[in-house]
């Protein structure tokens, strides 16, 4: 008879609850009365991919009535075999912390408090600061030292200017939530703006 690894633990499991009950000198119907009812009785499993890191490992999200009412790792996916770091066992509570944020909050400078803001208004912020420190430190040429061979057969190290088309004062560190084709066009958007410091949080 064929037996899947979750079907097995959970069977070890009741088996050594039974075994611990009986040293105890319980009934198995007193052990039955005691057992608690699992919250994840009746709820529809949905495999998913951690969305944290490149590393992907596999969830089984339960739900219930649309609410998501636990999370844990895959035991039958290849990568994580059922592990999670503590990034991944907290995933549940980015549905369901009360101290989730669903808007933007901004301090002004000098500022001791947070007031939360509009997404609209907080994206045009964020274009301006962006352009406004682009359009002040771009530059288009640079000087570096090179060696050029005279006419007698000699070289002579000359400086020269060199296009660059860059801004050396804004770096970008990507994120995991986006796949390859979003990196891929935010990668060619970050190049026509002259950034050269670009990271991505796969390498971090």
């Amino acid at each position: 008879m064929a037996i899947s690894r979750r079907d097995f633990l959970k069977f070890s499991g009741g088996t050594a609850v039974a075994a611990g009950a009986a040293s105890l000198g319980l009934t198995p119907e007193e052990t039955a009365a005691k057992e608690l009812e699992l919250r994840t009785k009746g709820a529809k499993e949905t495999k998913t991919i951690c969305p944290y890191c490149s590393v992907g490992c596999g969830m089984v999200v339960h739900t219930k009535d649309g609410k998501v009412i636990n999370t844990e790792g895959d035991v039958e996916h290849p990568i994580s075999e059922g592990t999670l770091c503590s990034k991944g066992a907290s995933l549940y509570q980015i549905i369901n912390n009360p101290a989730r944020l669903t808007k933007p909050r901004y301090r002004a400078a000098g500022a001791s408090e947070w007031k939360e803001v509009e997404w609209d208004w907080t994206l045009d912020e964020i274009a301006k600061r962006i352009k406004a420190t682009r359009d002040k430190t771009f530059n288009t040429t640079s000087k570096s030292k090179v060696k050029e061979k005279q006419a007698d057969g000699t070289e002579k190290e000359v400086e020269k200017d060199f296009v660059v088309n860059r801004t050396d004062s804004i770096a970008h560190v990507g994120s995991a939530n986006i796949d390859n084709e979003e990196c891929y066009i935010l990668q060619k958007l970050l190049r026509s703006w002259g950034l050269v410091y670009i990271e991505h949080q796969a390498r971090i």
